[in-house]
């Protein structure tokens, strides 16, 4: 998607601000991965980096009875997730506002777990990783999606679709990225195909059929809706070459 245009970044938040998740992941996978994070303390102090509308914050709210502070960039996605928060009497220990991963200005050294499911990329993995080690207490977790590589050579119209994250590489050379970083590994799995498809591609589908007839003659939208459902029939082909990896780490003391 061309950021730069305007109207193309407009129906690209019209279509992803009313989905349950903005990327991959599911309630099992957060749930299994939280569960990696062993020796949390009884009421932890969580950082989720690129919430979107905030699915996994709630899930966090839900199995955790510290405080969670949720950030992300666009402000429509933190100002419904503000909306869930106190329509579900969460406000009070949950707190959601607009920033960015790489201008925070929070206490070093002030949260237990970061949790971030496929943002990282924005920034690339070693610089997310430095900002982790500086805003985690020593012997804290780090759990997060990051997309990979599952087969060499991809198809060529795949390897494109990821020609704006270059940094993008195999489980493998994440494990590396995590060890230099000053982490311990705690355990990672892939993402199951229904972490896709369930809360994400399919009402994704959804939602760009309906815009169809919304703009139904617009062909400059009608454009831009085509370029956003290539993503999901891509995946319904080639996932087998690539998908998203869940990583939980320890920062080392």
């Amino acid at each position: 998607m061309d950021e730069a245009d305007p109207r193309a970044m407009g129906l690209f938040f019209e279509v992803f601000e009313s989905l349950p998740r903005q990327g991959p992941g599911n309630r099992a996978c957060a749930r299994r991965a939280l569960d990696l994070c062993r020796d949390l303390p009884s009421s932890p102090r969580v950082l989720d980096l690129g919430c979107g509308t905030g699915a996994q914050t709630l899930h966090l709210a839900e199995w955790t009875s510290g405080s969670i502070l949720a950030i992300d960039s666009h402000p429509p996605f933190v100002a419904r997730l503000q909306a869930t928060l106190a329509a579900g009497g969460l406000s009070p220990r949950v707190e959601a506002m607009v920033g960015n991963m790489d201008r925070l200005e929070l206490p070093a050294g002030s949260f237990d777990l970061v949790w971030s499911e496929g943002a990282f990329y924005n920034i690339g993995i070693d610089k997310a990783l430095g900002i982790c080690q500086g805003l985690l207490r020593p012997g804290g977790h780090v759990a997060f999606t990051d997309a990979v590589w599952r087969k060499e050579d991809p198809p060529e119209q795949v390897e494109a679709s990821f020609a704006d994250y270059p940094g993008m590489g195999r489980a493998e050379d994440v494990l590396a990225r995590i060890e230099k970083g000053g982490f311990t590994l705690l355990g990672h799995f892939t993402l199951p195909d229904e972490a896709w498809w369930d809360d994400f591609y399919t009402p994704m589908t959804r939602r760009i059929e309906a815009l169809r007839q919304k703009y139904a003659g617009d062909e400059e939208a009608l454009g831009v809706l085509d370029e956003l459902a290539r993503e999901p029939r891509m995946h319904r082909e080639y996932g087998e070459w690539y998908g998203y990896e869940f990583f939980v780490a320890r920062r080392r003391v």
